[in-house]
């Protein structure tokens, strides 16, 4: 399957990134883009998170509760993101056209990639490996790591957010980093004319 873009991890600024994408789909220079997301949780940070400190989310908001929500908001909202389930990524290749994604059980084609994992270890990812370093806002002792990426790119076509791209490990900076990727990405397909998604009453 064929992409123009494919964010890896369902996490919150996975999430959060492929609503402002979805989000984006009347627009003439979105319409016909074919977005998916690789949305693995298994090892999500917000499996154990309770929130007490976002604006908009209800006191005693489960993290759990929110991977559900979020994943049926997009299939609500924007059916037109695939969402691909039960598959663990195993190398993001460069490719004539992009990026070759293989899986444990696919192998998907991207002209861009965004990875949106936590930033612990182990990080296994044939292709990514050599762009670890260590996590640069995180307490030393919790060994974290990050991709080496300026304002969230990684190289021409490969981005990074969330934690793995550097950020403090906040649900609301999480979810910032993930929209605002979106965004450039929007920004890229719009000719470069700094582009935004708002819906309006």
């Amino acid at each position: 399957m064929n992409f123009d873009v494919l964010i890896i991890g369902g996490g919150v600024s996975g999430l959060q990134c492929a609503l402002v994408l979805g989000s984006a789909k009347n627009k003439p220079f979105a319409k016909d883009k074919n977005i998916g997301i690789i949305a693995h949780q298994k090892s999500s940070h917000l499996q154990n998170a309770l929130f007490n400190n976002v604006l908009g989310l209800s006191p005693n908001t489960l993290g759990k509760n929110i991977l559900l929500e979020g994943k049926e908001q997009l299939s609500s909202l924007y059916p037109h993101v695939k969402q691909i389930e039960n598959q663990k990524v195993l190398s993001v290749l460069d490719d004539i056209n992009g990026f070759k994604i293989s899986t444990n059980n696919a192998v998907f084609y991207s002209k861009i990639v965004i990875v949106a994992l936590n930033y612990s270890k182990p990080f296994t990812i044939d292709g990514l490996t050599s762009y670890i370093e260590p996590h640069k806002r995180a307490n030393p002792t919790k060994n974290r790591i990050q991709l080496k990426n300026h304002k969230q790119l990684i190289k021409s076509g490969l981005y990074c957010c969330g934690t793995i791209a550097g950020f403090r490990s906040q649900f609301a900076i999480a979810a910032g980093s993930g929209a605002s990727i979106a965004t450039d990405i929007l920004t890229l397909w719009n000719e470069n004319k700094p582009t935004k998604v708002h819906d309006k009453l």
